[in-house]
């Protein structure tokens, strides 16, 4: 399998059951990295391509990434150090629970967390395990994820994930249970009459009001919107 190629950087996904894909990139692409942040998370990195981006759109001094599957971490580490920010990218090969536990003993917090986190439900669940950890919320649930991310964000830091659109009033009520509250909301598209896919969210501890805006991905197949095209340009090639 032929890497893909980014314009900064590639991504070998040879190794792990999830490949690059559209919800990865929208959230790399569309997370608010803030004023000069210093400490960013990837929580579930995968390929490591959301990690990759977070390193092209930031002179962040530490982009740590914590990946639970052996393999997906194995491949998250060979693309780190094949990119031209290895000296910046970090990977653990741990559960989010675990290390989300020990940075909040160590008293490390993080100005931006980033989770691409796994979300089809068990009833879902198919014969390959790989992509089970990797899909299922099994592996990670939505409350594991906002407890550790209660633990380690920054007084001031913003946490941003991509979700199903019918999973976002849920995931919204079960973050206000960690003081965790919603300030940008982006709801996606792939054409303009299709139903809304994937929520994505921006969550701190600050509240504020909430800005809301939709996301169409193309007009029709390969015609992609000028919003899409704008948000995503500086990364694939052929935009």
């Amino acid at each position: 399998m032929k890497p893909f190629q980014f314009k900064e950087f590639s991504v070998c996904q040879d190794k792990t059951a999830m490949k690059v894909g559209t919800d990865a990139v929208l959230l790399g692409a569309w997370c608010n990295l803030g004023e000069f942040p210093d400490m960013l998370l990837d929580v579930g990195s995968g390929t490591g391509v959301i990690s990759l981006m977070l390193a092209q759109r930031s002179d962040a001094m530490t982009i740590d990434a914590v990946e639970i599957d052996e393999n997906a971490y194995e491949q998250t580490v060979e693309n780190f150090e094949q990119s031209d920010w290895g000296d910046r990218l970090f990977c653990y090969n741990a559960s989010f629970v675990e290390f989300a536990e020990e940075m909040e003993e160590e008293e490390e917090v993080y100005d931006v967390i980033v989770s691409n986190p796994p979300f089809y439900t068990d009833n879902y669940e198919t014969e390959d395990k790989a992509r089970n950890k990797a899909r299922f919320t099994s592996s990670l649930s939505f409350e594991e994820l906002l407890k550790g991310v209660s633990k380690i964000l920054s007084d001031n830091g913003k946490f941003s994930t991509i979700i199903p659109f019918k999973e976002e009033g849920g995931f919204i009520e079960l973050a206000k249970n960690y003081n965790l509250q919603v300030n940008r909301v982006c709801r996606v598209k792939g054409t303009p009459d299709t139903e809304i896919k994937r929520s994505l969210l921006e969550l701190s501890f600050v509240e504020t009001p909430i800005q809301e805006e939709e996301l169409i991905i193309e007009t029709k197949r390969h015609q992609y919107t000028e919003a899409y095209i704008n948000l995503t340009k500086d990364f694939y090639l052929k935009m």
